[in-house]
């Protein structure tokens, strides 16, 4: 038996039930991981809300860091004893679980299990935004919301060292120094404007209209996001922490320059091993070496979960959470 954090049902943060659970041997292809940390994401909220709809009960949880205990049969490259992590894999919020080894890399040496658990989606993410959906180059201006979130913070130094310039927008002042202190050159407190004005504000500390828009807010920003582009900029809707935008009449893009919008996900930008591999070892190399840093805002036992997801979904947080086991 082992202790797990399950969905109930789909609802509110209610539904939040921590369980024993019966953990078979490995099956052919997986790792058996004794887990020693859980990120906190807001995937994990859509599928315990059901706008990603998964059968209930289930165990909550997208990506974990933990130390291999058994080998299934069939697996090559991992041993018992080795530090692994991963993403994209629901059912990680467990004391043991049962992963498969395709989607599992190796934790270098020198980095902690619960920065890699808090680093594998968000680090892949921003990896993703600034190296893929939009290849962003030195001189080019990229807008950043919630720019000292877990994403964000990421997205910020990886744009920063690549040559952008950062325009940042957060909720509070202490918000705005966070991400100051990470390299943006600019910082909009967001809720000091409406959407209009708060796209005029960022024209107006870019110089002109930004290039690309890494939006993981969603419905309270969507509108300030296309006004704050020049034409043929590129509007990233990765997320939807404020709600999920409405449908929108495509008649706008055209009449703001022949803007480009996409909603893209993690899933489809590691299609094959090599891309994991790739982005994974970018990531979780430059924490070990210490040229990107990862704030972990708060530490939750499986038992807290409910006050961890509280404050993520109140967007109260620094960083990442994440859940220790």
């Amino acid at each position: 038996m082992t202790r797990a954090l399950i969905v109930t049902e789909h609802g509110d943060r209610s539904v939040l039930a921590v369980r024993d659970i019966d953990v078979a041997a490995p099956a052919a292809g997986q790792l058996q991981v004794k887990v020693a940390a859980v990120g906190v994401n807001f995937i994990d909220v859509y599928k315990r809300q059901g706008v990603y709809p998964l059968d209930t009960p289930f165990v909550l949880g997208e990506e974990a860091a933990g130390e291999v205990v058994a080998v299934g049969e069939g697996v090559e490259g991992f041993t018992v004893g080795q530090r692994v992590a991963w993403a994209q894999f629901t059912g990680s919020a467990a004391e043991l679980v049962n992963v498969d080894a395709a989607g599992v890399v190796p934790v270098p040496d020198g980095l902690d299990l619960e920065t890699a658990a808090a680093a594998m989606l968000q680090g892949m993410t921003a990896h993703y935004l600034t190296n893929s959906t939009w290849a962003l180059q030195a001189d080019e201006i990229a807008l950043v919301h919630a720019a000292a979130g877990g994403v964000g913070q990421l997205l910020v130094q990886m744009a920063r060292t690549k040559g952008a310039v950062v325009v940042a927008t957060a909720g509070s002042e202490e918000k705005l120094q966070i991400a100051r202190d990470l390299g943006a050159n600019h910082t909009i407190n967001y809720r000091e404007f409406e959407a209009e004005a708060l796209a005029a504000e960022v024209r107006r500390l870019a110089g002109r209209g930004v290039d690309v828009v890494y939006d993981g807010v969603g419905k309270a920003t969507f509108d300030a996001s296309l006004a704050s582009l020049r034409p043929r900029g590129l509007m990233c809707l990765f997320g939807g922490a404020s709600g999920q935008v409405p449908p929108f009449d495509l008649q706008r893009l055209n009449a703001a320059g022949s803007l480009f919008v996409t909603r893209p996900t993690l899933g489809s930008y590691l299609l094959d091993r090599d891309e994991l591999l790739w982005r994974s070892g970018d990531v979780l190399g430059a924490l070990a070496d210490g040229s990107l840093k990862l704030g972990i805002g708060g530490r939750y036992p499986l038992e807290r979960a409910a006050d961890a997801y509280e404050a993520l979904e109140g967007r109260q947080t620094t960083g990442k959470l994440i859940l220790t086991i």
